[in-house]
């Protein structure tokens, strides 16, 4: 597989300030299927593999056969993989939420899958049940719901903060945690493997207008494992550019509200060289026509703000964490 080091070692300066020593090994692989937010392709698609593991996980699944061919040709799978062999290697799909640019790729190549587990909250899992897969939207391709259930996926329904569940063959665990978007049930992914962590969220708006705790809640969780050393990374959206009033967020953020957020787990945190050292992985931009556009903008009021590690996420890229 190509490896592209810039993005690979972006980080590394703040790291050996840290610890004066070579980076640990890389815990977990990383590639970008799909990248942007609301209709236009690619939406939100994240293949997550531990190191030296045989699987991995999808995390949204907004695209996936396109998204998998974009990065076969960029190099980012074994050439000789066809997209029936890279599908395979995945053991299960983690949904955030039901919404269709999180859902779209996992519905429509589900007539050539794999069995595979679906794990979410279980209001996100009946809602996959309920309104997609359902013989009027498409057929029952899971185990639950309309009649007759195919049974290709399973649900398996995550308690909000409960124990980390295993994922057979990934090598690694997940815990669920719950988001705000704007009235829809969303959630954060917690990865863990016994190299690391590394944490997925799905669209989410700032506390402060979601009117929640959720993102507090996740930042608490989460916070020793950056004082340990042990989080990789945080995949977090950006949705649009600044200014947007509260009221026209719709449930997500924009740089300004992302780093107001993240100031607060930076607090918690109390370790500014490790804060600095943790890649922010930008996701979900939903695209404009305007010049500069939404991702050049985001990319510039990021980069003005000044303290933390930013990377915009690109599809068909992949990224050692």
């Amino acid at each position: 597989m190509r490896r592209h080091w810039a993005h690979r070692l972006a980080w590394l300066p703040a790291l050996l300030l840290l610890t004066g020593a070579a980076p640990p090994p890389a815990a977990f692989d990383l590639v970008a299927l799909g990248v942007n937010g609301g209709v236009e392709e690619p939406t939100s698609a994240y293949h997550i593999t531990a190191r030296g593991a045989s699987s991995g996980v999808m995390c949204d699944v907004g695209t996936l056969a396109g998204g998998m061919d974009q990065a076969r040709r960029r190099g980012r799978y074994p050439r000789a993989a066809s997209r029936e062999a890279v599908m395979a290697s995945i053991s299960a799909y983690l949904v955030t939420h039901a919404h269709l640019d999180h859902v779209a790729g996992l519905v429509l190549a589900s007539p050539n899958d794999t069995k595979k587990d679906i794990l979410a909250l279980p209001a996100v899992n009946q809602a996959l049940a309920d309104h997609y897969f359902n013989w009027t939207t498409w057929p029952n391709m899971g185990d639950r719901g309309a009649s007759p259930r195919l049974g290709q996926y399973h649900y398996r329904d995550l308690e909000p903060g409960g124990p980390p569940t295993p994922m057979a063959g990934t090598g690694m665990s997940v815990t669920a945690y719950r988001l705000s978007h704007g009235g829809a049930t969303s959630t954060a992914f917690l990865l863990e493997s016994p190299s690391g962590a590394l944490l997925c969220l799905g669209d989410t708006g700032p506390d402060a207008v979601e009117g929640s705790k959720n993102l507090n809640e996740l930042w608490r969780a989460v916070a020793p494992l950056v004082r340990q050393g042990r989080l990789r990374g945080i995949l977090i959206e950006a949705s649009y550019p600044d200014p947007v009033p509260d009221a026209r967020l719709y449930g997500h953020l924009t740089p300004s509200w992302l780093d107001k957020e993240l100031q607060v787990l930076r607090r918690l945190v109390g370790d500014d060289a490790r804060m600095k050292a943790l890649p922010i992985l930008v996701t979900h931009i939903k695209p404009s026509q305007g010049s500069p556009s939404s991702r050049e903008a985001i990319g510039r009021q990021l980069k003005d703000l000044g303290f933390f590690h930013y990377i915009l996420l690109e599809q068909g890229r992949d990224y050692a964490l």
